[in-house]
């Protein structure tokens, strides 16, 4: 038995700010994917994977809302006790959604009344969606917006116009120019808990607030306008802006061997790093204009190419 494949996802712009309904912007990303599989050889990977899947059947079976959890619970365990376990290759603690492709697996093999891909996905089909999986992945990491599980079973883009007001979208396609947006690889494992609860400590303090809904909202609303709109000069100069701003807001969630690089892509305006994800470790986001030049400058890093302008 081998399951459809999920694909890892990418929130290019919205990291925090959709925790307190501003805009996002999230996108499949295909180099990394996962499937629920049954194999008779089992790995030390893929029993620890059945043991989770197990940890996550008990949970998932005592959730009270039986209205969104409607699953075929005996089939689930079954198949667990048959030696079920999710192969992935997505890295975990990366911010690229490992949690969110398990759960879009689990929801498309098991729920009764499933929304489908193929239906017309009104607005109202998608709230239902992500507030399942915002329940289903509240297992992984205490809190979840479920928007992770939402783009990795839709395999589309996804704009967030707030926590009420969700659509698939389209991107432009990409060009073969020098510009791109990339991945840089800090190999450190991030773990989103202990950064949200950095971030809702710091939202205890006004001016902090002040910043999130002015400056932060602002720019990564101009992002996604400028990214979705093909404005690449514009959206330069406002990922530039966000990038200070996280820097200057953001510290604790960038890992301190970056924090050189974060300034120098600034100051230079060679390429613009951001926060991927909840930060921590895990992946960086970067954008550039020549992304030949950029590999140059940071030869000592793993990165990895996302979207081309």
């Amino acid at each position: 038995m081998k399951g459809p494949l999920f694909y890892a996802k990418i929130l290019l712009f919205g990291e925090y700010g959709i925790i307190k309904d501003s805009k996002g912007l999230a996108i499949p990303y295909n180099t990394y994917q996962g499937a629920l599989k049954k194999s008779e050889e089992h790995s030390e990977a893929s029993q620890k994977s059945n043991f989770n899947l197990q940890r996550f059947y008990n949970y998932l079976i005592n959730l009270e809302n039986k209205d969104l959890i409607n699953f075929r619970f005996d089939e689930f365990k079954t198949d667990i006790d048959e030696g079920m376990y999710f192969d992935s290759s997505i890295p975990q603690g990366y911010g690229v959604g490992s949690s969110g492709a398990l759960v879009a697996s689990i929801y498309d093999k098991y729920a009764n009344n499933k929304i489908t891909v193929l239906e017309n996905l009104t607005r109202d089909k998608l709230l239902t969606l992500k507030e399942t999986f915002s329940l289903m992945e509240s297992f992984f990491h205490g809190k979840s917006s479920g928007l992770d599980p939402l783009n990795s079973y839709l395999s589309l883009p996804i704009l967030i116009n707030s926590k009420d007001n969700l659509e698939a979208t389209g991107i432009p396609s990409q060009k073969k120019g020098r510009g791109a947006v990339f991945l840089l690889d800090s190999e450190i494992v991030g773990e989103t808990e202990p950064m949200i609860n950095i971030f809702m400590n710091k939202m205890k303090n006004e001016g902090f607030r002040k910043m999130l809904n002015e400056d932060f909202a602002k720019y990564t609303d101009a992002c996604i306008d400028d990214f979705l709109h093909g404005n690449v000069k514009s959206l330069f100069g406002n990922v530039k802006q966000l990038s200070k701003v996280a820097f200057d807001n953001f510290k604790p969630m960038i890992p301190q061997p970056f924090h050189t690089i974060w300034q120098q892509g600034i100051d230079s305006n060679d390429y613009y790093l951001k926060l991927c994800g909840s930060g921590g470790g895990g992946y960086i986001l970067g954008f550039t204009k020549n992304f030949k030049k950029t590999q140059e400058i940071l030869k000592d890093y793993k990165l990895e190419l996302v979207y081309r302008f």
